[in-house]
């Protein structure tokens, strides 16, 4: 196969922080470079314009964090407490969460260039800020800083998305939206390019020498989520776009790629129970319910069925969902009383929520009617009897204040639920994103079924399988698609480099 020909050196097929990473690295590589996003230009950048933006990096200490976040001012530094991140911080908590089953060398891959990655987003024009609030509760004056979190970027994963699109506008890059690529151009001898789906539903190939799938998991397809996560899962809301349908996957098999990575396993977390089935780039910040650690939360029974403080939320609200999907009507409701009022988060002072409000146990209980409200009280009852009350509270902390009721423990910031008045807020599930994809090199590669890389192709992003399995460090996953994109760019553009220089090279690489 001749590629010297191609029209493209690369060619991106997504339009998320992973693609238009590998895009701008891609052109940085001297590649050229057209994208091509399945969206219209109003509901571009995938599943990034539905973060928070976070994102989790290795730091050394407040020096770091200044690094990334230049316009920190001299006082917000003084009342801050950053602490430290480092390597083995990363690895420990990527093999915590995972039950130890993250592909080492990809591991590496991500907690090794998370750092460097985060500064060269910042070269591309990404503003960073410390999350504080969110990732730090402001205590006796100061902010300490929990769950190797820290930094998120300026206005969001909007803010992400608009940056990286104008970094790769300024570096030539051509970008086409309402694209629908469901197929690879490929034989025995690798990827050639593209098949194109336009607006006027006219399909055409679109050639390349290098082609870097970076276009999400399948978490918007129900038919797949059924098949690969289990029954109910069909069920689950869709967090982010209706896009990320399974397309890359496809493809990729197709084309002879090996599946990796846990396919029946995917980041799910509480999310409003009346939210629309997909995201609405509009309302889907004010449907999180990430406040739980501070709730008990219960099921239609009245009974709670998970430890709300087995750890800070970065480490557990990505499977948290799949317990909410499991209880019965998928539905569950987090209880707050006024002690703790002050410490949710801001979706939880919105338009868009279904919450109730009492003025006494008995009161919410009855106004609750879809909850058996005899055993509610009782749990509740059976709860604030068991709550350490010698320990002190402590939100930045893993503060060791437990509690339990119907034999379900509550390991840290436990407080009887006693003080009106008293909220409750309907959750469903919510799916964010799938974690099964296709097995790559360390160089993004895309290999096949024998373990041999396939010419010309590379992933990025949701695609990449073998990093998170059961569970996932919060904000890991927009930098892996930052750490992987930029490899995945680096790698498509040598590989179409030296299909220009020695077509019969690159067929037989």
């Amino acid at each position: 196969m001749d590629r010297s020909g191609s029209a493209w050196d690369v060619v991106v097929v997504g339009g998320g922080n992973a693609a238009l990473c590998a895009a701008i690295s891609a052109a940085d590589g001297g590649a050229r470079v057209l994208l091509l996003e399945r969206s219209p230009v109003e509901q571009r950048g995938g599943n990034s314009c539905y973060t928070d933006g976070l994102m989790r990096t290795v730091y050394e200490g407040a020096d770091d964090i200044r690094a990334f976040c230049p316009d920190l001012t001299d006082a917000e530094m003084e009342i801050s407490d950053f602490g430290r991140y480092t390597e083995e911080d990363f690895f420990d908590d990527m093999g915590r969460i995972t039950q130890y089953r993250t592909d080492p060398d990809l591991c590496e891959l991500l907690v090794k260039n998370s750092r460097d990655t985060i500064l060269w987003l910042r070269g591309q024009g990404v503003r960073f800020f410390p999350n504080f609030g969110r990732q730090a509760y402001k205590v006796d004056g100061r902010f300490k800083f929990w769950g190797g979190a820290t930094i998120a970027v300026s206005s969001g994963g909007p803010g992400l998305v608009d940056s990286l699109f104008a970094a790769a506008e300024r570096k030539g890059v051509a970008i086409r939206y309402e694209a629908w690529v469901r197929e690879l151009v490929h034989d025995e001898n690798g990827i050639s390019g593209v098949v194109v789906t336009g607006p006027d539903r006219k399909r055409e190939i679109v050639p390349g020498s290098a082609v870097v799938l970076a276009c999400g998991g399948f978490e918007a397809n129900a038919e797949w989520r059924a098949k690969y996560l289990g029954p109910g899962w069909d069920l689950a809301k869709v967090r982010g776009t209706r896009f990320n349908t399974g397309d890359g996957l496809a493809m990729a098999i197709a084309a002879g790629a090996q599946p990796h990575g846990h396919w029946s396993g995917c980041h799910a977390v509480s999310w409003e129970r009346n939210a629309e089935d997909f995201g609405e780039l509009a309302l889907t910040p004010q449907y999180q319910r990430h406040s739980y650690p501070f709730c008990i939360m219960v099921n239609r029974d009245g009974r709670r069925f998970v430890d709300e403080g087995a750890d800070f939320r970065n480490y557990t609200y990505a499977k948290y969902g799949q317990a909410v999907l499991q209880q019965p009507g998928q539905l569950a409701w987090q209880i707050f009383d006024s002690k703790v009022a002050h410490l949710l988060r801001d979706e939880y002072r919105t338009r868009h929520v279904s919450k109730v409000t009492a003025s006494s146990l008995e009161e919410l209980a009855s106004r609750l009617d879809e909850v058996d409200g005899r055993q509610l009280l009782q749990t509740i009852e059976e709860f604030n009897a068991s709550v350490a009350a010698d320990v002190p509270f402590d939100p930045n902390i893993r503060d060791g204040r437990s509690a339990s009721s119907g034999g379900v423990p509550r390991s840290n910031w436990a407080n009887p639920v006693d003080t009106p008045p008293f909220e409750a807020y309907a959750v469903t599930c919510g799916v964010t994103f799938t974690f099964g994809g296709v097995r790559v090199s360390t160089g993004a590669e895309v290999l096949d079924t024998g373990g041999s890389a396939i010419p010309g192709l590379f992933a990025a992003g949701e695609m990449v399988g073998g990093l998170f399995y059961f569970n996932y460090p919060g904000a890991t996953g927009l930098t892996s698609g930052s750490v992987f994109g930029r490899i995945a760019g680096e790698g498509a553009a040598a590989f179409a480099a030296a299909a220009r220089s020695d077509p019969a090279h690159a067929s037989a690489a």
